[in-house]
């Protein structure tokens, strides 16, 4: 039997925090576009049930057409359980009130569904049972047993926590987590992992790298492999563009750096220091990336080269710092620069870093 663990659709996240409008109104669209292909991909599969371990919508009050949409795909892949347990974006009004056979959900007690041998058991947490969830779980240590939580997976407690210790010695197989918007696996006791799929399509810059989810075979043994799905991968970079002149060789010398597919959105981090001011430099090197990828987002963290000597004639405040410093032979020449810099970013409001 094939099964999909996924989480983290967030149907209807507004993304214009993010993106300028169009691009966020086009990436709504993509993101129920993989959800919709990966449903796809499940029936081409034969998969019987897709595990969908929370946050299917960005809120508890979904938008009609994203909830529509949803339920949609579930009503019209009848061959496919959907297994649906709701996260904390969406632990109010996001079940359907419609009698899908198909749609199988949960509550705030454990509640299992048997396939053959596979049992796959789940609870949505809340602050009622969020201490008890450890004690009241009961599994067959005979069957193949799936749970399904979402939370943060960590050895504290309070909302939204998974304590993953306490879940050790409870005959879990495969524990399906959600909330955790990157892939990951990690060894829960000597019989089980606990697995975190992913988000399916990065909304941000926070959530980089291949997204996703996890296709599982329980043919005897299980058996578990993460498929990269989403339609544009989400990349982040860091260039130091120190010595260059101006922005144009800015410019080149992020564009040597890069390598991501032209589909993909990027976000490139300048740092360093130059010589050159230029308060439109972000602007005008998103505009020189714009036209090869999908989106650009460039952050200037670079600091100013400061030439001391050029400065320390000034009659202003700067001047004066600048000549106590070169005039105080207690810091070797290297000290002084130091401190020079320092101070300058200081009087300019910059952060210092120790």
């Amino acid at each position: 039997m094939k099964l999909i663990h996924c989480a983290d659709i967030h149907l209807g996240s507004k993304m214009e925090a993010r993106l300028p409008r169009e691009k966020a109104e086009e990436r709504k669209k993509e993101v129920r576009a993989t959800f919709q292909r990966m449903v796809q991909y499940a029936a081409q599969e034969g998969v019987t049930a897709i595990l969908l371990a929370g946050d299917v919508f960005d809120s508890d009050r979904p938008f009609k057409r994203d909830k529509e949409f949803f339920y949609s795909v579930v009503r019209n892949n009848p061959e496919i359980d959907f297994l649906y347990l709701r996260g904390n974006h969406d632990s109010l009004e996001s079940y359907t009130e419609d009698d899908l056979e198909n749609l199988k959900t949960f509550g705030k007690e454990w509640t299992t569904y048997t396939y053959g041998n596979v049992r796959i058991t789940g609870i949505e947490l809340a602050p009622e049972n969020a201490a008890s969830i450890y004690s009241t779980l009961e599994l067959d240590p005979d069957r193949q047993n799936f749970v399904m939580l979402h939370g943060q997976a960590d050895s504290s407690r309070g909302k939204d926590r998974i304590h993953i210790a306490r879940l050790g010695g409870k005959q879990i197989d495969y524990l399906a987590l959600g909330h955790i918007h990157s892939y990951s696996v990690n060894k829960l006791d000597d019989r089980g992992v606990y697995v975190y799929s992913g988000c399916l399509e990065g909304r941000g810059f926070d959530e980089t790298g291949e997204k996703g989810f996890v296709l599982i075979e329980t043919d005897g043994e299980i058996r578990h492999r993460f498929i990269p799905f989403a339609c544009r991968t989400i990349e982040e970079v860091t260039v130091d563009i120190s010595d260059t002149e101006d922005s144009y060789h800015a410019a080149q010398r992020v564009r040597a750096e890069l390598s991501a597919a032209p589909d993909h959105m990027i976000r490139v981090n300048l740092t360093g220091e130059i010589a050159f001011d230029n308060d439109s430099l972000e602007k005008e090197l998103e505009a020189y990336l714009a036209p090869e990828y999908y989106f650009v987002s460039v952050k200037d963290k670079t600091a100013r080269k400061i030439d001391p000597d050029s400065l320390a004639g000034d009659v202003s405040l700067r001047g004066e710092f600048i000549r106590t410093v070169l005039q105080n032979e207690t810091y070797s020449e290297t000290e002084r620069q130091q401190i020079i810099r320092a101070g300058l970013r200081a009087l300019r409001g910059e952060s210092v870093e120790g």
